[in-house]
């Protein structure tokens, strides 16, 4: 299918921003735990924003905005996803969120294609940390992993879940197709 819209070619996602009960709690959170940098913070009418990156080209990457009510118990973000670079990496984050009394629901899991952590902020609010693997399986799959083990026991489990799956290759050919399909669409 043709894109109708092929100036759009080059729109790409560049941030999130959600509503929090307590913006000084989730400020800290997203700062001391997950290690986000305050680029800025100020009032927008009566809405107090903390804008928030990792990147230093982007100015922000989340933004928390106070006013979420009390009384709203549903979520409508069903997870925010950030990425690492080695299991290493995904195992000092899950030690930090767990050393952390408002996170709950810390799940490790492998996806075939990735190695996440799972876990809900102190407000609520569910985060994947992930690390991409070398394969590609279709989605969703979603199996339990221990992330103690050595590196190449986490990634022979993760291997082999995406290759019990019928459509399973290398993330590099998947990527390739991808590239083609969504080159086509544009």
């Amino acid at each position: 299918m043709a894109n109708p819209l092929p100036q759009l070619a080059s729109l790409s996602f560049s941030h999130v921003g959600f509503y929090v009960r307590d913006i000084t709690r989730m400020a800290a959170f997203y700062k001391d735990v997950i290690g986000f940098f305050e680029t800025d913070r100020g009032l927008l009418g009566p809405v107090q924003l903390v804008f928030l990156s990792r990147d230093p080209g982007e100015h922000h990457q989340i933004v928390l905005a106070s006013g979420r009510p009390a009384e709203a118990h549903f979520n409508v973000i069903n997870q925010i996803s950030l990425r690492v670079p080695d299991l290493a990496t995904l195992r000092a984050v899950r030690n930090r969120v767990a050393a952390d009394p408002g996170v709950s629901e810390l799940l490790v899991a492998t996806h075939g294609n990735a190695v996440s952590i799972y876990f809900r902020d102190p407000e609520g609010n569910r985060l994947e940390v992930f690390m991409d693997t070398p394969w590609y399986c279709e989605q969703p799959l979603r199996e339990p992993i221990d992330l103690d083990q050595a590196d190449d026991a986490v990634m022979a489990q993760a291997e082999a879940l995406a290759r019990s799956r019928p459509r399973f290759r290398s993330r590099a050919e998947w990527r390739a197709e991808m590239e083609q399909l969504m080159g086509a669409a544009r």
